[in-house]
């Protein structure tokens, strides 16, 4: 069966390139969000397999969100994505509980790898 995957990132073409990576390679995009608050709520109401997160969104920014997320459900997988030079956000992701992180501008092959790599 299809993985399910939450694509968050307040950039729409980000989505779209996300997206586009994802379902070519027989993922499921189970939902979309522009901002943290809306991953929050979108990751409550489809429960997806994954969400892929952009640290750097308005209104909550992904490291909030991922906190949120994870305080609702510890199990929660989740793979931060951001831009270089944001180490220091990076690693309280991961101390946050991301699985991962990808870093933009993105290469298929290293999404798709983080992806299989966290929910197979």
């Amino acid at each position: 069966m299809a993985k399910n995957i939450l694509v968050c990132d307040d950039a729409a073409f980000m989505r779209m390139m996300i997206k586009d990576i994802l379902t070519k390679n027989g993922y499921n995009v189970a939902g979309e969000a522009e901002n943290g608050a809306k991953a929050v709520e979108k990751y409550a109401e489809l429960k997806p397999d994954l969400v892929l997160m952009d640290i750097t969104m308005p209104e909550m920014d992904g490291i909030q969100a991922l906190k949120a997320i994870k305080s609702s459900d510890a199990n929660a997988m989740v793979i931060m994505c951001s831009a270089m030079g944001q180490q220091a956000m990076v690693i309280e992701a991961i101390q946050s509980g991301a699985k991962d992180f990808i870093v933009k501008p993105f290469q298929a092959e290293r999404v798709l790898e983080a992806v299989k790599k966290v929910v197979g």
